[in-house]
């Protein structure tokens, strides 16, 4: 199976470059972040039409929102309400192999690593604590990927000393994403391909005039596995030139074969 995982920052915004990444990477499964769309107008037809017509969508307007599509059938689908917000953060499939595909964006936290004075970074705080929760008494062999918004290690930054106090990669951050994998014994299969210290990065900010030549990146973007499951993928590879594609996310997608 593969798998690609992708904040697209709005799917209806950027579908030539989705087909682009369906038609020369061919993943089984793709799932998206950041979709920015309601369910009753997600480019349903678009999927079909690119071979991924089995979907399970959680979107909302403007605003977040998670899609995953897959080549084939899956025997069930879920979403939670992380937080009692309403916002459209998680969506789940159980493949007909039996593993469960956890698709998540975590709120990014704004600005001010501080959440008595920032309440997007307290949602954020309260959203990892909870995840960190249902992690631990999670049974199912399941995968987890997605935007976590969270570069955990100082190989996952450009510059580890010069993010300390930026949202992503601050030190209570880093701490509660190393609790929330413990949690479950997490395995993190980008690092288990890419390891450590190697730097290795997702996400580079629009801001950048050249974002390639700075390389000034963050690794927000991840790929877990249970650990019945550790050992089942053949090969990792983020995919950097897709940052570079006709109006691209900030994001590049993230790729992971599956020998389940």
């Amino acid at each position: 199976m593969r798998l690609i995982t992708w904040n697209i920052n709005s799917v209806r915004a950027r579908l030539d470059i989705v087909q682009q990444l369906v038609e020369t990477y061919r993943p089984d499964v793709l799932c998206l972040q950041e979709t920015k769309v309601q369910d009753d107008m997600f480019p349903r037809g678009f999927f079909e039409e690119i071979g991924l017509p089995h979907l399970a969508i959680h979107g909302q307007k403007s605003h977040h929102g998670v899609a995953t599509a897959a080549k084939e059938p899956f025997a069930d689908s879920y979403k939670t309400n992380w937080c009692d917000m309403g916002d459209a953060r998680h969506i789940a499939i159980k493949l007909a192999s039996g593993q469960t595909v956890h698709n998540f964006y975590v709120p990014a936290g704004g600005d001010e690593p501080d959440p008595t004075i920032n309440d997007k970074f307290a949602h954020k705080l309260k959203f990892i604590d909870e995840m960190t929760a249902w992690s631990a008494g999670l049974k199912d062999p399941s995968i987890l990927v997605g935007d976590l918004n969270i570069a955990p290690y100082a190989d996952d930054v450009w510059d580890h000393k010069k993010l300390l106090k930026v949202v992503s990669h601050t030190p209570l951050e880093c701490d509660l994403m190393l609790k929330l994998m413990a949690a479950h014994g997490w395995h993190d299969v980008m690092r288990e391909h890419t390891p450590l210290p190697e730097k290795l990065f997702s996400w580079w900010s629009y801001r950048a005039r050249d974002w390639s030549a700075a390389d000034k990146g963050r690794r927000l973007d991840h790929v877990w596995t249970s650990p019945a499951l550790k050992g089942t993928t053949t090969h990792m590879e983020v995919i950097r030139d897709a940052r570079g594609w006709g109006k691209p996310s900030d994001h590049a997608p993230v790729l992971v074969d599956f020998s389940l």
